[in-house]
């Protein structure tokens, strides 16, 4: 103790604190404990029996601010705040899967997704592509393009697609279906989405979700055309009537359809079915007035009206003649029906066709390979262009923010008892446990099993500030933050020494006992737990100082609390310059 005044008296020693110590000395306290009195010190004896004078008290009480706040601080390594650099984000690559005679670049310049980051068009047709795709990986794109006469070849990682071709076609060599499954093995979004555009590689497979919306609505409300499907060309053998246009396998765009006046014919068209080995479908003809056309871009609608000038039954072959009708209800509801199917649609069109009768047949819906018609060519692609915008913007950004794991640490508090419940101590008659020095582990306590006592039976801690109970019931025994630790076993007592009721302890004087209010048994629930058993001398000595310092508010013997606090610092520091 003589070289801990001597060291604290040291000049030098103070000189050496850190910035806050001295500031601290200078600067008035007015929660700093007084010495404690003589009195005080015969009632409760200690290894320690010398004072600090007013000076220590005052660089006490500097640790225990500097302590507790460095307890309060964040366990991560705190960065001084500086000037903040922008980010720059990578630019974002969208790949738009269409013929070269669009320049899609120009619709996306200027654009940004959630307005701050740029995008990269990439395009190129499906026949220009090659991909691997990896489970964590995502997909890598290999491109070669010809572009005015010079081949370029390009490795990436698309970030978005817009798919504007079909992505299977009956002509040889046109089947890019694995393109598409290496797309959505990437997990790449797309505009419409690739399970979609996988779906619309089977026209039967669409016409079968025009058939369910047809039996939801109904004939009255969505007209669809009769149609008959043959997985191959054995029934095949009659037509119920006649004419009727027979289409092969994926008929598109005008492709692979014929129209068959009678039965001799539909002999000849079956064994062309027999050498494709396709299926085929039979639908009756109608003699059409106009064909019509409702389209769906985001929640932009149009409706275009074609008319065949050179008197061909395909009203998209040869000449024709197209002008834009208005939008009714009844158009609205056939493409609002037809965008829900796949997950839904966000590109989309309706074709029917209007017979002579004034009726309306629904044969087809396309999707966003749809061709672009009418006079409004560059609206719709810039609606396109805008609508596949707002999908990235939806997006979640590639490597978010993840949080960090250096963030500060919130103790986790357990919850209050009610005010009438007691803290509960070791029940009489058990010994005393011991508690080893600070900085050493701690031994889980056995848990001691519950027993009834009476009111005289119960006794106080060490500070006279919360009734212990003479039976506990939980498996380790828990005390106030403020009180200090059990007292030691001396060397000269036994460690199964028991404490009988009506005898008093010269180890551990009891002050007297004092009425508690319920309020102040509230507080007393709700404060943090003992410091954890594995810590070392100075995380000790400032949970030491934290809790002492949080014992000295609202305590109900103010002289008692002191002097509890001078003696907890003692034996910190003892502890502390005991090597």
């Amino acid at each position: 103790m003589n070289f801990l005044r001597r060291r604290l008296s040291d000049s030098s020693f103070v000189a050496n604190l850190p910035n806050g110590y001295m500031t601290d000395l200078q600067r008035p306290d007015s929660s700093t404990s007084s010495p404690a009195s003589p009195a005080m010190e015969r009632r409760h004896p200690q290894p320690l029996a010398a004072s600090f004078s007013s000076p220590g008290s005052s660089l006490f009480s500097s640790f225990s601010s500097a302590m507790k706040q460095t307890s309060q601080a964040p366990l991560g390594p705190m960065e001084s705040p500086g000037p903040s650099t922008p980010v720059v984000q990578r630019p974002r690559i969208l790949l738009v899967i269409d013929a070269a005679h669009t320049d899609w670049a120009k619709y996306f310049h200027g654009k940004k997704v959630n307005g701050e980051i740029e995008i990269r068009v990439e395009q190129a047709e499906f026949s220009e592509l090659n991909l691997a795709a990896y489970v964590t990986g995502g997909c890598m794109v290999d491109m070669q393009v010809v572009r005015n006469g010079t081949k370029v070849v390009r490795s990436f990682k698309p970030d978005f697609i817009l798919v504007r071709q079909h992505a299977y076609s009956m002509a040889l060599g046109e089947d890019y279906r694995s393109l598409v499954i290496g797309l959505q093995y990437g997990g790449l979004p797309a505009v419409n989405s690739l399970y979609s555009v996988y779906n619309f590689c089977s026209k039967p497979w669409v016409f079968s979700q025009l058939i369910k919306i047809f039996h939801s609505l109904g004939p009255e409300k969505f007209p669809l055309v009769e149609q008959t499907f043959f997985p191959n060309h054995k029934p095949m053998l009659t037509a119920p009537h006649f004419p009727v246009v027979v289409k092969l396998g994926h008929a598109h765009a005008g492709m692979g359809k014929i129209k068959v006046e009678n039965q001799h014919d539909y002999q000849d068209i079956t064994s062309m079915v027999a050498m494709a080995k396709t299926y085929a479908t039979t639908e009756a003809f109608i003699d059409s007035k106009y064909d019509i056309r409702i389209q769906k871009i985001g929640s932009n609608y149009k409706a275009y009206m074609r008319t065949s000038i050179s008197g061909n039954w395909k009203a998209n072959t040869g000449s024709a003649m197209l002008e834009q009708v208005a939008m009714t209800e009844r158009y609205r509801l056939w493409v609002d029906s037809c965008s829900e199917m796949f997950g839904g649609l966000d590109i989309c069109a309706v074709k029917a066709v209007h017979s002579k009768d004034g009726r309306d047949y629904i044969i087809e819906v396309m999707d966003s390979s749809m061709p672009l018609i009418g006079e409004h060519l560059e609206e719709d692609k810039q609606l396109m262009a805008d609508l596949v915008v707002s999908k990235m913007s939806q997006l979640p950004m590639p490597g978010g923010t993840v949080p960090s794991p250096l963030r500060p640490w919130t103790p986790q508090t357990k919850p209050a008892k009610p005010p009438g419940q007691a803290q509960l101590g070791p029940p009489l008659g058990q010994p005393q446990p011991r508690t080893p020095t600070q900085g050493g582990p701690r031994q889980a306590q056995s848990p001691q099993p519950p027993r009834s006592g009476s009111p005289s039976q119960q006794r106080l801690s060490p500070q006279g500030q919360q009734p212990l109970s003479p039976s506990s019931g939980s498996p380790q025994q828990q005390r106030s933050p403020g009180s200090p630790q059990l007292s030691r076993t001396s060397g000269g007592s036994s460690p199964n020494q028991v404490s009988k009721p009506g005898t008093t302890l010269t180890s551990q004087p009891r002050p007297p006992m004092q009425s508690r209010s319920t309020s102040q048994q509230g507080e007393e629930s709700k404060k943090p737990a003992a410091p954890h058993p594995h810590l070392n001398k100075s995380q000790s000595l400032t949970n030491s100082l934290s809790t002492s310092d949080a014992s000295q508010r609202g305590t109900p013997s103010e002289d008692e609390a002191k002097a509890e606090t001078i003696r907890n610092l003692r034996k910190s520091f003892a502890s502390l310059f005991s090597d």
